[in-house]
């Protein structure tokens, strides 16, 4: 039976702990024997779960001889990563066990120096922390997990549990999945991925800045059909001038921030009106429903449709 051990750090995320414990206890074989055993790990006899404090009832030692580790996310990503822990993930990682982490799990995952040089994910608000704390990482923000073979992270809260069935799909096929998702209440595959959820802020500008009043009129204007050259127009500047001071300011392009706002616009619109796609297409500056459909599904992940029938009201 495969072993799978959930190691609970300090000021673990009760959630994140949870989900792979279910999971994987709800997933059955054919013949209804269970797929997996688990185990609960901590360094010490006890663990700090911010509104609680849960004894485990493994120490490191349970690490050892899993067939694979979860590391649960905790809400404290850049805290030391104790040296007892650093060494029985190293060992573990040597010995060819399958480790994963969960939400802010990747943090210490990434704290071993395991995932240097490789493609991973966490949650969508922490990504630009994960990157700038292990810049041999490379982080993407807009994917609900990633499966790099012996070590795979996933996004937080829910991607949890899509990552956890898809480490069930490759030990024991699709239907043992399908069937641990169904006991879930949770499509075995969901569309799209994180970019769906990341609220679509623009880039902050320094107050009082020369683009401020630009960026409000652009704002205000968002249904007209604009160019490059219209923007330079009514910035009193040339194109090339004012793409430089965009990227100064804004780190994206005239044309990039526009986009950018349209989206977030017609995310508030698919949220809060039942107008039909078309029309909000039309409202937000889009020549052709083809184009904004392109465009949307582009920054989201999602058609405007799917993104409607999960954020609606």
């Amino acid at each position: 039976m495969h072993t799978v051990a959930v190691l609970a750090l300090d000021q673990v995320i009760p959630f994140d702990l949870s989900v792979p414990i279910e999971a994987f206890t709800r997933a059955r074989l054919a013949d209804g024997r269970p797929g997996y055993r688990t185990r609960v790990c901590g360094e010490g006899g006890e663990v700090d779960a911010g509104a609680f404090t849960m004894r485990v009832p493994w120490g490191l030692d349970g690490l050892q001889g899993a067939d694979t580790i979860i590391v649960a996310g905790t809400s404290a990503p850049l805290a030391p990563l104790p040296g007892g822990v650093r060494d029985a993930l190293r060992a573990a990682a040597a010995n060819g066990t399958r480790i994963a982490s969960i939400c802010s799990g990747a943090f210490p995952l990434a704290a071993t120096g395991l995932l240097d040089g490789q493609r991973v994910t966490t949650h969508w608000m922490l990504a630009e922390r994960l990157a700038a704390a292990y810049p041999r990482l490379e982080v993407a923000p807009d994917v609900l997990y990633v499966d790099n073979g012996q070590f795979l992270t996933s996004a937080g809260a829910a991607a949890g549990l899509d990552l956890c069935l898809h480490l069930i799909r490759r030990d024991h096929g699709s239907a043992v999945a399908a069937d641990a998702a169904r006991l879930s209440v949770m499509p075995l595959e969901r569309e799209g991925g994180q970019a769906q959820f990341i609220v679509q802020d623009h880039p902050a500008v320094p107050r009082g800045s020369e683009l401020e009043p630009l960026l409000a009129w652009l704002q205000d204007n968002l249904a007209s059909s604009l160019t490059l050259d219209d923007i330079s127009a009514r910035a009193g500047m040339s194109s090339r001038t004012l793409t430089r001071r965009f990227r100064e300011q804004t780190g994206s392009t005239p044309l990039q921030w526009l986009h950018r706002a349209r989206i977030r616009q017609a995310q508030h619109l698919l949220e809060t009106t039942r107008h039909p796609v078309e029309r909000i297409g039309a409202q937000v500056g889009f020549g052709s429903p083809t184009a904004f459909r392109d465009r949307f599904k582009r920054t989201t992940g999602v058609s405007p449709n799917s993104y409607r029938r999960a954020f609606g009201s």
